[in-house]
């Protein structure tokens, strides 16, 4: 797989990567960081001009002009390699939708999109600067370099907030959220910055929320998903995503609500996988068993696109007792 590229670095270099854990840590030494719905890009700045890569090594620099330029002006050019997020804002809350579209664009569009609705670039490590690899520090010590170098800063370059305080950065997993916010980021103080290793710990806020499950995939008897949806305000029925595979218990337990449908469906039997998840890798056809529309409870993170969800959703319970006509998900 290709990476990331810095003549500082001596070439190739991967980014350090971080493991999902259910809760947020309370070990002493601990370093707390928001943790951005964005993409994840290496802002690259030397003597021959300014790149930005995602993880995999893509050159992203076209993509985001306004970043690039920023760099040029404001981040030394004698060797200086950040990591960080790119993220869009969009009605005081993260847009990933905005950021997805400006993957797909040319040059000349993306300097339009650009222009529309610009991205940040939120700066949270150090991996080079004044052409020196600071990757052997501690993150103590890159956290200061990176606040020093970030002084400088002015949008659309940003600082990442962070704290050794986690009541402080358990406020803002309660106070951010409504922004786009995914919850916490948590690194230890100690460590170098250990690239393609799973060093830092992520965890992700979870709510749960009512839900349709209007198909499975798989048998009613047997199901394997559940296919999620929620009415629209001209009264259709939306594809929103579906849950992770089923645990033996959850199928087994699944077919006492599952009832063939009463009437006419919304739904086909066969759709692309885009229709319920627009970023899925398998983009064939999905067939669909149809059934009674039926009230569920789901854990999700605060992650979407458009009207889906964007991550994997969890099964919590079914919800007879609930009217699904009366489940109505303000989406459209």
């Amino acid at each position: 797989m290709p990476s990331p590229w810095s003549r500082t670095l001596g070439g190739p270099f991967e980014l350090a990567l971080a493991k999902a854990v259910p809760a947020v840590p309370t070990r002493a030494e601990t370093l707390y960081e928001s943790k951005f719905d964005g993409f994840r890009v290496a802002l690259v700045v030397e003597d021959d001009g300014v790149m930005l890569f995602s993880r995999n090594g893509t050159d992203l620099t076209a993509r985001f002009p306004e970043l690039a330029a920023a760099a040029a002006e404001q981040v030394p050019p004698d060797g200086c390699v950040l990591d960080g997020e790119a993220v869009i804002w969009g009605h005081d809350r993260l847009d990933f939708d905005a950021l997805q579209r400006r993957m797909g664009a040319g040059p000349a569009t993306a300097r339009r999109l650009a222009a529309e609705q610009p991205a940040s670039f939120v700066a949270f490590d150090v991996l080079a600067v004044l052409g020196r690899d600071v990757r052997a520090m501690p993150l103590s010590d890159r956290r200061r370099l990176l606040e020093e170098l970030a002084a400088g800063f002015s949008p659309p370059l940003e600082l990442s907030h962070a704290t050794t305080d986690r009541a402080e950065a358990m406020r803002w997993w309660d106070e951010l959220a409504r922004t786009g916010i995914e919850g916490l980021m948590a690194k230890s103080l100690s460590q170098p910055y250990r690239g393609a290793e799973r060093a830092w710990s992520k965890i992700k806020r979870r709510d749960d929320t009512d839900s349709l499950c209007g198909a499975v995939i798989g048998p009613r008897s047997r199901p394997r998903q559940l296919v999620l949806g929620a009415w629209d305000t001209d009264g259709r029925l939306r594809f929103t995503g579906r849950t992770a595979l089923l645990t033996a218990v959850q199928a087994s337990a699944a077919a006492e609500f599952l009832k063939p449908p009463a009437g006419g469906h919304p739904w086909p039997e066969e759709v692309p996988a885009t229709a319920f998840d627009r970023f899925a890798r398998d983009r064939g056809p999905v067939r669909l068993t149809l059934v009674e529309p039926v009230v569920v409870e789901v854990s999700a993170d605060s992650a979407r696109s458009g009207v889906a969800f964007r991550h994997s959703v969890r099964l919590a319970r079914f919800r007879p007792d609930l009217d699904p006509t009366a489940v109505r998900i303000e989406i459209g």
